[in-house]
C-alpha cells in the first residue's frame, strides 16, 4: 500500500476528494490554487498508484469531463483503526453463539462507549459537547467535523460529518453496529435525538448525523 508521508498537493487532492466525493481537475485546481496542468500531472500519478479513479461525463456539446473520486485503496490512506482480527473474531462468535447474540454484545460495547463519551464531554452547552465529540472522534481515527444548520435560543441543530469509518470492515460484515452507533451518540448527548443523514456503507462518501434537542 502506498503511503503519503507528508502534506503535499497529492495529499490535498485526496483530502478534497474524501470530503467532496467527486471533483474535476478544474475544480481541484481552483480549490487548491494550483495550475490545471500541475493538477493533471498529480491526478495521473494518483491514478497510476491506484489511489483514485475517474469516470467520463458528457456535458452538453463540449469536451467530456473526467470526474475523479477516491478508490478503495485511496480511502485506506486515511486513519482506520479497524483490525482484521476483530472481524475474524466476530465471525467466529457469530458461528458459535449466533448473530443475534453478537449484535447484543456489540450493542453493550457501544453502550459503554456512549457512557464514556458522556463522562468526558461533561455538562456544557450542546454546542460545546458536540464540538468535544468531534475531537474525541478525530482522536479515534475519524475525519470528523460539525456544522450548525439551525440555531436559536431554544433550538440548535448540528450536522456531524465523518468522511471515513474507523470500523468500516466490521460495519460491512455486521451493519447492525451502525444502528448501535446512533444509540451511542444519543447516550453521549443524552438530551438529544440523533438521525442518520448519510451512510458510507450504503455507498455514499460520508456518514452524516443530524443532532438536535429532544
Amino acid at each position: 500500500m502506498t503511503t503519503i508521508q507528508q502534506p503535499t498537493t497529492k495529499q490535498d487532492i485526496l483530502n478534497f476528494l474524501l470530503k467532496q466525493g467527486q471533483a474535476t481537475a478544474q475544480e481541484l485546481a481552483e480549490q487548491l490554487q494550483v495550475s490545471p496542468q500541475a493538477i493533471r500531472r498529480h491526478l495521473k500519478d494518483l491514478e497510476t498508484e491506484a489511489l483514485i479513479l475517474h469516470q467520463t461525463i458528457q456535458v452538453g456539446m463540449g469536451r467530456p469531463n473526467h470526474v475523479y473520486e477516491l478508490s478503495r485503496e485511496g480511502r485506506s490512506q486515511f486513519p482506520d483503526r479497524y483490525d482484521d482480527f476483530a472481524v475474524s473474531l466476530l465471525d467466529t462468535l457469530a458461528e458459535t453463539v449466533g448473530r443475534d447474540q453478537v449484535s447484543a454484545i456489540l450493542r453493550k460495547q457501544w453502550e459503554r462507549k456512549g457512557l464514556e463519551y458522556r463522562e468526558r464531554l461533561g455538562k456544557g452547552s450542546l454546542e460545546e459537547r458536540v464540538a468535544g465529540l468531534v475531537e474525541l472522534r478525530r482522536a479515534e481515527g475519524y475525519m470528523a467535523e460539525c456544522h450548525t444548520v439551525e440555531s436559536d435560543e431554544s433550538n440548535s441543530q448540528f450536522i456531524l460529518t465523518e468522511y471515513n469509518c474507523a470500523i468500516s470492515h466490521i460495519a460491512e460484515s455486521f451493519p447492525s453496529v451502525c444502528g448501535h452507533e446512533l444509540e451511542m451518540f444519543e447516550l453521549a448527548l443524552q438530551d438529544c435525538q440523533v438521525d442518520r443523514t448519510h451512510w458510507l456503507v450504503k455507498g455514499e462518501h460520508r456518514c452524516g448525523y443530524l443532532i438536535q434537542p429532544k
